[in-house]
């Protein structure tokens, strides 16, 4: 895990390594002056000789300025290496996610993914910068002031040993026990970041349902739940704190009682007592920052897991070693496909698919919910794999093919599909970012969007709100299918993308495809009979099997789904998967 991660330190490697090496010099100073101070009070002070005391204060002066600037560098550089640490991972994560199958996804909430690129990552560069710089020198400086004391005063430094053994008994417990609570307390963020993002995404259906009151309890439950995690670590690890002022106060009055003895038995000076009292307090603030460490590493651990997790998720669907970059025509084929997704119930989703489609043909999809036409769609550009069979797309199977090349070749326009803040030429450019601007009004054409973005006051450069929240549903569908055109696919699939827009612009769409691109093959999914009934052949789809395969008076004297299908809408003008009495 931690190898994972530290392979992103990248360019800030030096900043890294220079950062403990200042700490080291910082440290060898901050020791040294107080066995200075002890020549000064033993030589200077009580022995009156005042040239000593000029010496030693202006030895102990340089050794505070270069004390001073070692922590300076010191600060500087980790601050430069522990930034970018952070942001490395956030890049390389980032970059990871993108090359997610929706199979990877589905693994993750989206509110899970974005805890762990800020949170989880946060703790992780706090972590970094403490393990740089406070891990290497409270370490450094309680070794140091322990062995300084050996030096003054072995009998004295046995205190030390001791009180150190109790503190480390007590923060090995400690950890132990908030370990586990602290792994369980970010997957409780995941929780309350989903219910955030739920309800800043639907906040219009929740206003319109009133559903408020339901939101604010939905989210002070999963804030009350990270609430009596967070207690419960910190009410362990707060523990250590009045330990450690116990222990510490508990060597001062140690001191305090045998240092006078050993002074007055002249085994001991003055001035030496006084750097004892001076290192006692470095000792224990080092153990005191190394229980800090310990604390922040026991958070952190749970973090860099989860992060590592993101890092070291392979997808399931990559380029194979040798694709191919060669689609030659619009042909689509489905061998005997069937399909079950991941992590979800076992059962197959598609069953024993096998479709033959020509380029330049149109194929009309039709199906009740959950009857698999959106599950069929995803695999032609391959967003999921098949389980069993394959599919090919101009004669080639798709695993055989280059990622991209496919994609750009299998132009798929979703019933939701997203725009980005932006102008419409720029949501428009994300299908092909050389087009024209004629290009991009020849695909507007096509699509019907013409005629309102030409009403617009900017027309092409009007700004697109983030998710197109100032353009209607039909317009927005429409500027989508625009989008997909400029891909210049062969093969063009409408996912129920046209469900917003009247029925005299859905046709106006079907015929200028038809007419405009008769070289591209068309598959489109519908709701409405009146948007698939001329369509070339059209697929009934019930329970994630072909019902029927058949053009669509043949459908109407032959298949009994497709025949209900047309009853209903005929007499309730509506969605075919309207309730039956």
């Amino acid at each position: 895990m931690f190898r994972t991660l530290l392979r992103h330190v990248g360019r800030y490697r030096t900043a890294a390594i220079l950062t403990p090496i200042f700490i080291l010099l910082e440290v060898v100073f901050d020791v040294l002056i107080p066995y200075v101070t002890s020549w000064l009070i033993d030589y200077g002070i009580n022995g009156r000789h005042l040239p000593s005391v000029y010496r030693y204060g202006g030895l102990m002066l340089l050794m505070a300025f270069m004390s001073l600037a070692m922590g300076i560098l010191a600060g500087r550089f980790v601050a430069y290496a522990s930034t970018g640490f952070a942001a490395n991972l956030r890049k390389a994560m980032y970059r990871n996610i993108q090359r997610f199958a929706f199979s990877d996804i589905d693994k993750y909430s989206t509110a899970g993914l974005v805890t762990r690129m800020t949170t989880d990552v946060t703790n992780i560069q706090s972590a970094f910068q403490m393990i740089l710089r406070t891990s290497i020198r409270a370490p450094f400086s309680l070794v140091s002031s322990i062995v300084m004391c050996f030096i003054i005063s072995p009998k004295m430094s046995l205190i030390f040993i001791v009180a150190a053994v109790v503190l480390a008994i007590v923060l090995a417990w400690a950890i132990s026990k908030a370990g586990a609570l602290f792994t369980r307390v970010f997957a409780q963020y995941d929780v309350m970041n989903r219910a955030v993002q739920e309800n800043v995404s639907a906040i219009r259906v929740v206003k319109a349902f009133v559903r408020e009151d339901y939101e604010n309890q939905k989210y002070e439950l999963a804030a009350r739940g990270l609430y009596r995690l967070y207690v419960k670590a910190e009410r362990i690890m707060a523990l250590t704190h009045p330990v450690m002022n116990l222990v510490v106060y508990g060597c001062i009055i140690a001191i305090s009682w045998l240092g006078a003895q050993l002074v007055v038995a002249d085994q001991l000076t003055t001035g030496q007592l006084t750097s004892l009292f001076t290192y006692v307090m470095s000792i224990f603030m080092s153990l005191m920052m190394l229980s800090m460490i310990f604390v922040q590493i026991t958070m952190s651990a749970a973090s860099a897991k989860r992060v590592t997790e993101v890092l070291n998720e392979v997808p399931d669907i990559d380029n194979p070693d040798q694709p191919d970059h060669v689609i030659p025509d619009g042909r689509l084929d489905f061998n005997h496909v069937s399909f079950a997704y991941k992590g979800g119930s076992g059962e197959y989703a598609l069953h024993d698919i096998d479709l033959h489609i020509q380029s330049g043909q149109t194929i009309g999809v039709i199906g009740g919910t959950g009857s698999g036409k959106s599950s069929l769609i995803t695999l032609v550009s391959r967003l999921y794999d098949v389980t069993i069979g394959s599919v090919h797309v101009g004669g080639k199977d798709v695993r055989t093919l280059d990622l991209t090349t496919l994609r750009d070749t299998v132009a798929v326009v979703l019933q939701k599909n997203v725009l980005f803040s932006g102008t419409i030429a720029e949501n428009l450019r994300w299908g092909n970012a050389d087009a024209t601007d004629e290009q991009i009004r020849h695909a507007c054409h096509i699509a019907c969007a013409d005629e309102f973005v030409e009403a617009m006051p900017d027309r092409y450069n009007t700004r697109i709100e983030q998710g197109g929240t100032n353009v209607s549903g039909g317009q927005r569908q429409r500027l989508c299918i625009a989008r997909a055109l400029l891909k210049k696919p062969k093969i063009l699939v409408l996912d129920d993308s046209t469900s917003a827009c009247d029925n005299a612009t859905d046709a106006t769409i079907r015929q200028r495809l038809q007419t405009q691109l008769p070289a591209m093959t068309r598959i489109i999914i519908a709701q409405r009979i009146s948007s698939i009934k001329d369509c070339d052949r059209i697929l009934v789809l019930d329970g994630g099997r072909v019902s029927g395969w058949d053009t669509h008076d043949n459908l109407l004297k032959t298949n009994s789904v497709y025949q209900e299908i047309c009853a209903i809408q005929d007499e309730d003008h509506g969605d075919f998967d309207k309730p039956q009495s």
